[in-house]
């Protein structure tokens, strides 16, 4: 229902007034500025200084590609269209050759992109790799038009190209990126071993820590191979399991269902065709990685320390993945508190054997967006609630993270920083502030090639007392007073 308005005593609905008493009771408007004056009006984009002169854009999609040059090198059709197939990608290089083009912008769509990428790239081409945010904070949306915007923002030197590491380094993260996903999909595969047996009532997850353990593995087998006994299954426990015989009888009495049973056996045979993919992927990585120069200058690699002798997990590579990174880098990052030998090869399949791409270690973390933002407006702080850090999903910082999880009760220097973060700004501002610090030390090994040394948390607790106390002296001294130590305490 609508609601009816209400007249005034005019007769006028709302708060209007009638046109007699307009004139009468307005007030007279102050003379004020509205916008900018013409003679202070930004100039025009084609005044600018244009620092690429011979660039070209391109717009991605699956099945075509709009590439667009300056106007004066193909008067008669400076966009062209082509398709997606080998033989398009050739005539597109063919095309740019023709026209001089010297550098090459195109947007991250996808995977897309990556084909062509590579076939500018070794055609000789300078090919940067844009941000669609880049590009869409002024866009003109059809595909012409968009290869146009392109050209136009990179001849004018308004596009920054992303980091992508050399060609060597995108074959090992290939194949590492290739191990992830089997990984992943193994892990779904346990899942699915779980509900098979909560669904017979099997309550194995519950009296033994890892179902894919000794004690759990040979239980699943023996189940899969017939035995429904609940003590003789429970025989097949290893000494080493905390619960004892008379307590894992008891979680196996369950329903035997055949439709279940198929169910856990066909999640046990993928969940093993995975792992043997994952052992051919290991192989290949172990053989590439070989293939690198050895910067170890025959120096031999220290023994690890006691707290970082220990056996390798299921997900891990079974070759010996530190002795290989110490001859790739010449630095040993498992040295690092809390980087392990696979945390090292996730890092370096991301960034490479050299970190010259970024000028300053406030680069690097940047890229890694694990550097604070300001979050000012106006000369002051925005309110609370925003992320200290940008979102980003760069996997490099998520092993950061993961690594930095692990330091926080370590009796390093780096868990006594994160522990006095933690206490001052929470947990989740000291994992981040961790993993920039580990980001920083990595950064430094690799452009420098000195070793890492850890001078433990009393060492870093004394040096953070005596700042404390040299700044309290400093503030007393401003206001007149002196500060002396108490020798009682």
């Amino acid at each position: 229902m609508s609601r009816k308005k209400r007249k005034n005593k005019q007769g006028v609905s709302g708060n209007k007034k009638p046109l007699q008493l307009r004139g009468t009771t307005a007030k007279p408007r102050s003379s004020r500025r509205v916008g900018l004056p013409v003679d202070n009006a930004p100039p025009p984009i084609e005044s600018l200084k244009q620092v690429n002169v011979n660039a070209a854009g391109i717009d991605i999609a699956a099945n075509v590609h709009f590439v667009a040059v300056p106007k004066d090198r193909d008067s008669e059709n400076p966009v062209r269209s082509f398709g997606a197939f080998t033989a398009d990608l050739d005539a597109i290089a063919d095309w740019l050759a023709d026209c001089r083009i010297e550098t090459v912008a195109m947007e991250s769509t996808g995977v897309y992109w990556i084909p062509l990428f590579e076939v500018l790239e070794r055609r000789g081409f300078e090919v940067i790799l844009v941000e669609p945010s880049q590009v869409k904070k002024f866009r003109r949306k059809t595909d012409v038009l968009d290869s146009q915007w392109i050209q136009t923002l990179h001849t004018f030197g308004l596009l920054t190209g992303s980091f992508r590491p050399a060609d060597r380094i995108i074959v090992l993260r290939s194949y590492m990126r290739q191990r992830e996903m089997l990984v992943k999909s193994s892990a779904q595969h346990i899942q699915h071993m779980q509900k098979a047996m909560e669904q017979m009532n099997l309550k194995l997850t519950e009296v033994i820590s890892d179902i894919l353990g000794a004690t759990g593995t040979a239980i699943i087998d023996a189940i899969l191979a017939g035995e429904r006994d609940p003590h003789q299954l429970a025989k097949l426990r290893n000494e080493r399991c905390k619960n004892d015989e008379a307590t894992i009888a008891l979680a196996l009495q369950g329903n035997w269902r055949d439709e279940h049973l198929f169910s856990l056996r066909q999640a046990v045979d993928l969940y093993r065709y995975y792992h043997k993919k994952i052992v051919e992927v290991d192989l290949e990585i172990e053989a590439y990685m070989r293939q690198f120069d050895d910067h170890s200058d025959g120096q031999p690699l220290a023994k690890p320390p006691r707290a970082k002798q220990r056996s390798k997990t299921t997900n891990e590579p079974k070759f010996d993945t530190r002795t290989i990174l110490y001859q790739m880098l010449g630095v040993d990052l498992t040295s690092i508190d809390g980087i392990g030998a696979h945390s090292a090869l996730q890092i370096v399949s991301e960034i490479g054997t050299d970190v010259n791409a970024f000028p300053t270690e406030k680069h690097f973390v940047s890229w890694l967006s694990l550097c604070p933002e300001a979050n000012k407006s106006g000369g002051k702080k925005q309110k609370k609630g925003k992320s200290p850090t940008h979102r980003s999903s760069n996997r490099v910082a998520q092993t950061f993270r993961v690594c930095a999880q692990t330091l926080i009760q370590s009796k390093c220097a780096l868990g006594a920083f994160g522990r006095r973060l933690r206490g001052r700004d929470g947990a989740a501002s000291a994992i981040t502030a961790i993993a920039r610090k580990l980001a920083i030390i990595v950064y430094t090994m690799i452009q420098t090639g000195r070793p890492y040394k850890d001078v433990g948390a009393e060492a870093y607790n004394s040096r953070f007392q005596d700042k404390l106390v040299a700044s309290l002296r400093r503030r007393a001294i401003e206001l007149g007073y002196d500060l002396q130590p108490n020798l009682a305490v």
